[in-house]
Order: C-alpha cells, then structure tokens, then sequence
C-alpha cells in the first residue's frame, strides 16, 4: 500500500457499484523485470494459493508466533524483520504483483524458510483464519484514502478493527505507521477508543518508532517531504 498517485489503468473505484463489498485496496499494473521474474519462477514456492485457511499450518513450525504484514509494497522490511527473528513466522499479504515478485526475489536470496507471501485480500484471509491465532499485524503506510468519500475504505475504522481483535490472540499486538497526519489523527481516535486494546504508549499518544521495524521506502520519501511519521503500537488486552 502506498500514498502514489493512482496508476491510469486502475479502475475509478467511486464507478463501482454500492452493493459490492468496500475494498480497502487498489490493484496497480506495471511490469516486472527480469529478477522478478526469475524469483517467481525459482522461488514461487513461496507465494501462497488462496483461499488458505490457517496461515499458521503453512510452515514447518506452525507453533511458532505469527506476525502477518498487509500491505508490504516491495517487501523490504519485511524481509529484514524475518531475517532478523527466524524464530517467529511471516505472511505478508499485497495485491501489486511487482512488489510480490521483489519480495519473493529477496527472500528467495536470503534463503528465508520463515515467511510466505500471499495476493489476496487481507480482510477475506483474516475471516478465514480460527480466533486468537495471530501474535501479531502490522499495517505500515497504507493508502490514506484521502478524499473525504472515500474515508469508508481506510483499513482501521470501527467497521474492520473488531475483525482484527477478533483473530489476535491475548496479548497480541497490532502495530500501524503512517506519515498522513489526517490519516494519523483518524488512527488513534479509533483505535483509542477500542474496549479490547490497550495503547502502549499510553492513550492519546503515539509510539516511539520501534528500532526493530526496518525503515520503508514510503516512509524516506515522506520524511523528505517533511512529513511527520506517526507509529500506533496497540495490544490486545482482552
């Protein structure tokens, strides 16, 4: 997810009929290069076919936490977050093939067996997933949606966060970044008011940006130019 102009192939989604189910995303089109291409090939083992069930079971150690990343764009973060705790298992969930493929490419190269990559809609995988099966989700920079109209398809709203409670087990957490201050301030006035998670920062604050979360190429280009970076550290306390 990013804050890019909308490509001009994408489809204008205020055209798209009512009774459809509100996305929270946009599918852009671009072409892969040769490295990306390559990895899907040498390393498709890694993408996941959806639908999937329980994430947790697509790993060697399916005892281990699990962190699901939605969003990831071109996956560098995330690469560096399972490289760094092999101990803990990766889902990454995005709908931009380009950014599939640069991630697969990365981690195929790293020889990562911790993290799986999945093209689908986040909302529908975390339905599908049992209750308190999650240690922890991570949502950086996603698209802000920033005309009012479209407010409705912003990923944390009262609509889609009691989903996230739901499959977060006790003491889970759930860790949000972005550098849109509207969106910023749209963020902790939800998630604040949320009965079954605690803000660790202490309510009405931000968190202090976490060492172990890898900087993104979205969050660089925002603060230069000089945007403030906003990270939400919530855990589930009941």
């Amino acid at each position: 997810m990013s804050n890019e102009p909308l490509d001009p192939q994408v489809v204008e989604l205020d055209n798209l009929n009512e009774h459809r189910e509100i996305v929270t995303f946009m599918r852009r089109s671009s072409p892969l290069n040769t490295s990306q291409r390559t990895a899907l090939e040498q390393y498709g083992h890694m993408i996941l076919e959806y639908p999937v069930g329980d994430l947790r079971q697509q790993f060697e150690h399916p005892e281990r936490p699990l962190t699901v990343e939605i969003g990831f764009g071109m996956g560098r973060s995330l690469v560096l977050m399972a490289k760094a705790n092999p101990e803990r298992n990766y889902v990454g969930i995005e709908v931009h093939v380009p950014g599939i493929a640069q991630c697969v490419y990365e981690a195929g190269m790293a020889g990562l067996s911790n993290l799986r990559l999945l093209d689908a809609d986040a909302i529908q995988v975390l339905r599908e997933m049992p209750d308190n099966s999650i240690n922890a989700i991570q949502l950086y920079f996603p698209d802000p949606w920033q005309k009012k109209r479209h407010f409705k398809r912003r990923f944390v709203s009262h609509d889609r966060m009691p989903l996230v409670e739901e499959k977060l087990e006790l003491g889970g957490t759930f860790h949000s970044a972005t550098d849109w201050e509207p969106y910023a301030e749209w963020m902790l006035d939800v998630l604040d008011n949320r009965e079954r998670l605690e803000n660790l920062a202490g309510k009405g604050n931000s968190y202090p940006r976490p060492d172990w979360r890898p900087q993104t190429k979205f969050e660089r280009r925002g603060l230069e130019e000089g945007h403030k970076i906003n990270d939400f550290y919530f855990k589930k306390i009941k």
